[in-house]
């Protein structure tokens, strides 16, 4: 065998490593995520303190959210229910920090950009249509994808400040 195929070889073999590599990486922090099995049969997302701390302020503003959209609604004032909506849709995913995105399973990241998007549906849907009936509708089926996080997951502070 020549030099220069002998050469070939080996690059193509380091080529084939190095994919393998990304490949690994990928699976972990796109798919995968940081997780390990709760006591309680649910997945726990393993992340630190402040991420947690991030994640649980997040839920907060969430459920404050919800409050305010069933209030408009209550007194069907639909612009209200807009402005509480898109204030929870997808303007709220810019800026994630990357390391706190990769630690998260995929199944839990859709399940989470599905929430932000149905919001921005919401907001969209209460200005042109208008029907309070219709948005119950919708936050009944955005709220399922809520239960079904907190029944698959919890968030699992790893750091020594649990």
């Amino acid at each position: 065998m020549t030099d220069a195929r002998k050469s070939r070889r080996a690059y193509l073999a380091l080529i084939a490593a190095l994919l393998l590599v990304i490949a690994a990486m990928a699976w972990k922090f796109i798919v995968a995520g940081s997780t390990e099995k709760a006591d309680d049969g649910r997945v726990a997302v393993l992340v630190t303190s402040q991420e947690r701390n991030m994640m649980l302020s997040e839920m907060r503003d969430f459920v404050a959210g919800l409050q305010a959209i069933n209030g408009a609604l209550a007194r069907e004032d639909m612009r209200a229910v807009a402005a509480a909506a898109r204030a929870l849709g997808t303007v709220r995913t810019k800026g994630e920090p990357a390391a706190l995105m990769a630690k998260l399973p995929l199944e839990f990241k859709q399940l989470g950009l599905g929430v932000h998007r149905d919001f921005d549906t919401i907001a969209l849907d209460a200005e042109r249509l208008g029907q309070p009936r219709h948005t119950l509708g919708q936050l009944s089926a955005t709220l399922s994808k809520c239960v079904a996080c907190h029944a698959g997951y919890q968030v699992k502070a790893t750091d020594s400040r649990n």
